[in-house]
């Protein structure tokens, strides 16, 4: 009799830790190494957040708290969601866990049955299709390629949907490409998902606040009323208040959905941190002016890194309109051999070679679902970057 679960053999490792950790293995052999595959801010949480967190330690704050978040916190997202949104929601219908990842776990967990569909626009973040597995869905990539500038279609989506499909997983802007969703795009897709009333939409709006120039975030629900009630709105506040490691997602949607994710996570993790807890209520009703200053700085980052892989051979990198990494096109690298011998077969082919031969981390789009790609994140120094896309170009001209 195997020890082992039948259903870890349909799930893999995250790539893009695998890859973080390959480069940390390799910055302890003392080689110099930039990595680009981690995706946080490299910014400190801000004071003001800190500070609540050591003000509940003080207080005594840290005992077991209700399952699925304080009442507190539930009542600052419920004002988060009507003040960025529009969208009303009450305490009885929000949903919190230990980062955005339970909470989407959590939500199919609580909802998939064998042969229930998911549609999942590729490229994605690579945990999507795994958790599907994981709850015992099957996972249905729709491939949005360059062309359509890295986003899904009403015609795509329209195909995608059979009688089987359960939910939609939508994320605006994306991780791994940074597209984001205009409201007629939006708007566009909910009309498909108002003809199909089985289908149940799962937001993922991690990057809401990170939007540049002239582009307007807004979420399903929002554009179209008619979906509110077929809709998980996820969310949370790792990446815009540099809080990833506080650990807190949160979610809204209908409240026997939420009630099922809550008996679920009773019987798992229970509740999340209750310092944390109380950190996120000072993230949501205190200041949001950094917001504004941490863009300002992520969207020169941005810039600065197009235009750098664009001056690559064989390399072509669209301007994301949201979220801190770029997602180039390698499609004139395939088949070249690299200077250390490495034959570029594909796009992990070309990351691995990257990471061995000019020490620079990425992860390889196969990972999100598309290739041939790979994902670069810049949430880290202006120096850095300068230094990882001057080798990442020494890389591409110096294939054969």
């Amino acid at each position: 009799m195997p020890f082992l679960s039948d259903t870890l053999s349909r799930v893999k490792p995250s790539p893009t830790i695998a890859m973080t950790n390959k480069a940390a293995e390799l910055k302890a052999q003392g080689r110099d190494i930039i990595g680009l595959s981690a995706g946080e801010p490299d910014f400190d949480t801000p004071a003001n957040i800190a500070e609540a967190g050591r003000r509940a330690i003080a207080a005594g704050k840290t005992r077991y708290t209700a399952v699925d978040g304080i009442p507190e916190l539930k009542r600052a997202i419920c004002a988060k969601f009507e003040r960025d949104n529009g969208l009303a929601y009450s305490p009885a219908q929000v949903s919190v866990g230990t980062g955005g990842k339970q909470v989407l776990y959590n939500a199919l967990m609580a909802t998939l049955n064998p042969g229930d569909e998911v549609i999942i626009p590729a490229p994605y973040w690579v945990s999507y299709p795994d958790m599907v597995l994981l709850a015992g869905g099957t996972p249905v990539t729709v491939a949005c390629g360059i062309e359509d500038g890295f986003k899904l279609t009403p015609e795509a989506l329209e195909a995608a949907i059979t009688p089987a499909t359960k939910w939609l997983m939508f994320n605006s802007p994306s991780n791994p490409t940074g597209a984001g969703y205009s409201r007629d795009e939006l708007k566009a897709l909910t009309e498909v998902l108002m003809r199909h009333d089985h289908v149940w939409v799962m937001t993922d709006d991690m990057y809401e606040h990170l939007a540049f120039g002239d582009f307007r975030f807004c979420t399903p629900a929002q554009v179209e009323p008619g979906l509110k009630d077929r809709t998980l709105t996820v969310n949370g506040v790792s990446k815009a208040y540099a809080m990833t490691g506080w650990r807190i997602g949160y979610a809204a949607g209908p409240e026997p959905l939420i009630r099922a994710m809550a008996k679920l996570q009773s019987q798992s993790t229970s509740n999340p941190c209750a310092i944390s807890q109380w950190a996120a209520v000072e993230a949501l009703e205190g200041p949001q002016d950094f917001i504004a200053a941490n863009n300002a700085v992520f969207e020169r980052r941005r810039d600065l890194v197009v235009t750098a892989l664009n001056a690559c051979p064989g390399v072509t990198c669209p301007v994301p309109d949201g979220a801190f990494y770029v997602y180039p096109d390698i499609a004139g690298c395939i088949g070249k051999t690299s200077a250390g011998g490495t034959v570029i077969a594909d796009d992990e082919a070309f990351a691995t070679a990257l990471l061995e031969e000019e020490g620079v981390a990425v992860v390889f789009g196969a990972a999100f679902g598309l290739s041939p790609n790979f994902r670069v994140s810049y949430a880290t120094s202006d120096a850095a970057l300068e230094e990882a896309c001057a080798r990442i170009r020494r890389f591409c001209d110096r294939l054969r």
